[in-house]
């Protein structure tokens, strides 16, 4: 390659690393917010299934994987480490290991259902009851959220803490001696970058393992006490934008700054510039991820909504009220699998080429249904079929029940929160389908934005890096640089709609079919 001259030396650039459940992206951001250079690898994250239920990664493996991408998105730059100015770092949430340096196991991943039996047993537990009574009488005594919160706690396989309790067990002895450490994935990576000198994560991070209380900002200890988790074995919580630590120059040829560490919808969140109370981010992918900027302060919720710390940067902490609906990008998956159809691309034609889906709907419950239903015994099914029933109507059905979700838990954080939403923006591989996107918007009756690029969580964590270092001045001038490809306006005029809510009878029906879907199955 063309040596660099010394002006184009003097260039810096912000490095960006998104770890996901199935692939690694990295991306080389200039000051306008452009990607100099990108590179991605569906290979690097292998998922593993040694028993049924269980779905582990390999950490060495994605260690390596990372290193892959961040060399590599350097070299398609044509740019060197040196004009690196900072790393930021987003990951997939909940996926954790123990180690003393060398992990005593693989990462159990979010997906994984092997702590499913220990969250029913807890969930039916007389000492559960007794929690939940004595919070409920803190909370009528107080007033206090955080105690209406502890009531309403029900534990899921989803979370990290209960796997963890799985893992302390079967791995005694690393707590006997002391020297277990817990960590997810940004914290094994934190480490590994550092050589051993780091053993930390952030708040965003922290928030999404259930181990953390997000109204007083720290470990729980009242969880850890419950579980038998110690506290000793969890790592320091720092500042979302912190100076973590500066990659061991071994690695890179230099020492990088690692200037970011964030949960991957966190980052989309701050990606999509979400910074106001009232934002809603919508992202689509294998599941759909709904977040709402609830402030300063979290949202307490009796339907299944997450309070989340968004971000915390100096002293502002930002919290978010999350909903998710698992079967968004892999209902469509599956329907591909069935070959419904041949590319993912064709699938808005299809929709669109029928008027409905001649009273066909589907319910995409493959593995449950979340906020605001909560019943990991629903299961995916097919009603109303008949035999005028065709492809396209089956495949309009799966397109349509990804935009009724969005609506129901739409709903859902409106009716609960009572915070006035101020703009919505939409992101991942979903997204990129017009037909969900416009029903989505006639649904929910308002403006959805949809970006030029896609890899939000990637830009989210760019951004808190590069705040970190001056590299971009403030927010207000982040909002600035971010491009939207195209709005979704609702459509209000079409014949047959009711005025109140477009697809009304459509959408009840689909409600009666979630209804007839759910207890399915005696175990989740």
């Amino acid at each position: 390659s063309t040596p660099l001259s010394t002006d184009a030396k003097r260039e810096t650039f912000i490095l960006s690393v998104d770890v996901g459940t199935t692939s690694i992206r990295c991306h080389v951001y200039d000051k306008s917010a452009g990607i100099r250079g990108s590179s991605a690898s569906l290979l690097q994250v292998s998922l593993l299934y040694p028993q049924p239920g269980w779905v582990e990664i390999e950490p060495e493996d994605l260690w390596k994987g990372f290193l892959t991408v961040v060399k590599g998105a350097v070299q398609d730059a044509g740019l060197q480490m040196c004009q690196m100015e900072s790393l930021g770092i987003s990951t997939q949430r909940a996926t954790f290991m123990t180690n003393t340096g060398k992990p005593f196991h693989n990462f159990i991943t979010w997906q994984d259902l092997r702590a499913a039996e220990l969250a029913r047993s807890w969930n039916e537990s007389c000492t559960m009851k007794t929690v939940h009574g004595v919070m409920k009488t803190l909370h009528f005594l107080t007033r206090q959220k955080r105690f209406l919160a502890a009531s309403l706690v029900v534990f899921t396989a989803q979370h990290a803490s209960l796997r963890l309790v799985w893992a302390l067990k079967n791995i005694p002895q690393a707590v006997e001696d002391g020297s277990c450490y817990f960590g997810t994935i940004d914290t094994w990576l934190l480490y590994k970058l550092t050589k051993g000198l780091v053993h930390a994560t952030d708040y965003s991070n922290a928030s999404a393992t259930a181990i953390f209380d997000s109204y007083q900002m720290c470990w729980s200890g009242f969880i850890c006490s419950l579980l038998s988790i110690p506290l000793s074995i969890l790592p320091r919580v720092q500042n979302t934008s912190h100076k973590f630590g500066t990659c061991d120059p071994s690695i890179f040829g230099v020492p990088i700054p690692i200037m970011s560490v964030m949960a991957d919808q966190q980052a989309a969140m701050f990606g999509e510039c979400c910074f106001d109370i009232g934002d809603v981010k919508i992202t689509m992918g294998t599941g759909t991820f709904m977040d709402l900027n609830t402030g300063n302060k979290p949202h307490t919720s009796v339907a299944g909504l997450y309070p989340l710390v968004g971000w915390k940067i100096g002293a502002d902490v930002v919290y978010l009220a999350e909903g998710n609906a698992a079967g968004t990008g892999s209902a469509i998956k599956w329907a591909q699998d069935l070959e419904l159809f041949s590319d993912v691309r064709e699938t808005e034609a299809i929709a669109s080429s029928v008027e409905d889906s001649d009273g066909v709907y589907f319910v995409p419950s493959f593995s449950g249904l979340q906020a605001p239903l909560n019943d990991p015994k629903a299961c995916a099914s097919f009603m109303g079929l008949k035999p005028s029933t065709t492809k396209r109507h089956l495949v309009r059905a799966i397109l349509e029940s990804i935009a009724f979700r969005n609506k129901q838990l739409f709903e859902v954080m409106l009716r609960e929160t009572r915070i006035p939403i101020t703009k919505i923006r939409a992101d991942g591989g979903v997204c990129t389908n017009n037909f969900i996107m416009q029903l989505t918007a006639d649904l929910l009756g308002r403006k959805i934005e949809r970006p030029s690029h896609f890899d939000m969580s990637c830009l989210g964590a760019a951004f808190v890096a590069g705040l970190g270092t001056g590299y971009w001045r403030n927010q207000e001038e982040l909002k600035k640089l971010l491009s939207t490809d195209q709005h979704f306006l609702p459509r209000r005029s079409k014949a047959g709609w009711d005025k109140g809510c477009p697809y009304r009878g459509v959408l009840q029906s689909w409600e009666r079919a979630l209804q007839r879907s759910m207890h399915w199955y005696s175990q989740p």
